[in-house]
Order: C-alpha cells, then sequence, then structure tokens
C-alpha cells in the first residue's frame, strides 16, 4: 500500500515561487513514477508534471514549461514541484499521484494524496 501527502501550498502574489513536496514515511516512493495534476473550481483536473522513478526523464502540460520543475530525491521518498512566475490561473488543489508510467494522464496513476491548496492572487 502507498499513501501520498502532499504540503507546500499556500496563497502567493502573482509572480511568486513555491515549492510543494509529495512524501511518504514508509513506502518506497521509488519504485513509482509520480504526477503532479491540478483541479479549480469547475475545471477539470490536468495533468501538470511527472517523473520517472528513476528521475531520468520528465513531463510538462504546456502551460507551466518553463516555469514549473519537477524532481525527485528517492532516499528520502519525496518528490517536489518547484513553481516560479506564477499567475493566477495557476490557482487550484494540487495533488500527486503514483503510478507507472509518466504521462499527463490521471487515469495512468493509481494512488493519490489528499491534496494541497495553491492560490494566486493580489
Amino acid at each position: 500500500q502507498l499513501q501520498l501527502v502532499e504540503s507546500g501550498g499556500a496563497l502567493v502574489q502573482p509572480g511568486g515561487s513555491l515549492r510543494l513536496s509529495c512524501a511518504t514515511s514508509r513506502a518506497t516512493l521509488g519504485n513509482y513514477v509520480v504526477g503532479w495534476f491540478r483541479q479549480a473550481p469547475g475545471k477539470e483536473r490536468e495533468g501538470v508534471s511527472c517523473v520517472a522513478s528513476w528521475g531520468g526523464r520528465t513531463n510538462y502540460a504546456d502551460s507551466v514549461k518553463g516555469r514549473f520543475t519537477i524532481s525527485r530525491d528517492n532516499a528520502k521518498n519525496t518528490v517536489y514541484l518547484e513553481m516560479s512566475s506564477l499567475k493566477p490561473e495557476d490557482t487550484g488543489v494540487y495533488y500527486c499521484a503514483a503510478g507507472i508510467v509518466c504521462r499527463l494522464r490521471a487515469t495512468d496513476y493509481g494512488y493519490w494524496g489528499q491534496g494541497t491548496q495553491v492560490t494566486v492572487s493580489s
């Protein structure tokens, strides 16, 4: 069984930066692909980024490319999403998920965290 916990969400101003974390306490997160997804009220859940289990392959949504960076520290069972140049449209609940393929499709992931709120507003 794999349980994921997101943290780091906050209210930030446009142009600000934030780092989200996705971690497990006991399971070996390094055995899984990890993806980040977000969902705003009234909108469909969308894939943001994913990283392969070994960290050598990453994917990003076009809307965040160049602004967000995904990374992982398997020894710490933690995956990070560094966000910069944040825009109001980045607002939403951010979820991390574990799966077996690095794609930005929610159906490719079987384990999900509880989510952390990110609000970008002036």
